[in-house]
């Protein structure tokens, strides 16, 4: 079984995919800032570390999967959150290259974590073979991509998971949940805006998937093959919980309330392609919206009827 260690273990998608390691036997490390918080959200069987250096010498760590990075979507980007941004991504992904590069033994693979923001804003189709227009998420994921690229030195097969907005029990659907029961919500903008999104259990099986197969190499985007526009979102939203959707969100307002944040998150989108995962052989158990949040839904009203 790998040895996997892992950073941003403690996050949304972290957190998903140790609870799935853990049912397979895997042997996980989780590199973090608060050990105690990490312990109330990640099973018992997992080595929880807050430095590199309390890996001993002898340990193999056969991957890597490096999801840290300070969340983009809490609130407006100032000067110094941006410095943040990076130092959270690229930042810690050289300090993980140079604590491997003083030891004997180096990983076989890094999942590395990236966004689709990536290709900067769009409503043409993109896959991994297409370059980026420039922005600061275009830059700030160019960055962080380059970064884990180094451990190609190492000859480590390298992973670049580019995810786009990941649906489950928190991130931007929970986000979104309180007002559209209320019958508060509504489209974005002009609403024509692409959300490239992917359901948390598909997140989390294509992780384990590029951990298994080692022909996966280099970007890979982790988006359902059908993505929307941001009206059509909202409207399968709505139709889920059974509420309408009447009250939009205009692109000024946006703009005043999360400036450049707002701009690229929210009003831009892109239309991503999973095509490498598809041509490998990468199965999505939701590919369409409507069923991935009508599963999300139910298990959120389960959980509350549980609690």
């Amino acid at each position: 079984m790998p040895t996997i260690l892992m950073t941003g273990g403690s996050g949304f998608i972290g957190r998903n995919f140790c609870r799935e390691a853990e049912k397979l036997g895997w042997s996980l490390i989780v590199l973090t800032r608060n050990v105690r918080a990490a312990k109330e959200v990640l099973p018992s069987s997992i080595q929880l570390i807050s430095s590199l250096e309390q890996i001993s010498n002898d340990r193999q760590i056969d991957t890597v999967i490096n999801l840290a990075g300070e969340p983009l979507a809490e609130k407006r980007w100032t000067e110094s959150r941006k410095k943040q941004f990076h130092s959270s991504r690229a930042g810690l992904t050289d300090k993980l290259y140079e604590f491997f590069s003083h030891r004997q033994s180096v990983p076989d693979t890094l999942i590395s974590g990236s966004a689709i923001g990536y290709y900067g804003p769009g409503n043409e189709p993109v896959d991994e073979s297409n370059s980026g227009e420039d922005g600061f998420s275009h830059r700030l994921c160019a960055n962080w991509e380059s970064s884990a690229l180094k451990f190609e030195k190492f000859g480590t097969r390298v992973c670049l998971m580019r995810t786009g907005i990941v649906l489950g029990e928190d991130g931007a659907l929970a986000k979104m949940l309180p007002p559209f029961k209320l019958g508060l919500g509504g489209p974005i903008g002009d609403g024509r805006q692409f959300m490239s999104w992917i359901h948390i259990q598909d997140m989390v099986e294509l992780l384990k998937y590029c951990v298994l197969n080692t022909s996966l190499t280099g970007p890979i985007n982790a988006t359902a093959p059908n993505p929307v526009t941001n009206r059509q979102f909202t409207q399968a939203l709505a139709s889920a919980l059974k509420r309408p959707a009447l009250l939009p969100m205009p692109a000024v307002m946006v703009k005043v309330l999360f400036g450049e944040m707002g701009l690229e998150l929210l009003l831009q989108g892109q239309l991503v392609k999973p095509t490498k995962a598809v041509n490998e052989g990468f199965e999505f158990k939701f590919p369409h919206l409507q069923v991935a949040l009508r599963d999300l839904i139910e298990k959120s009203s389960s959980d509350a009827k549980n609690s």
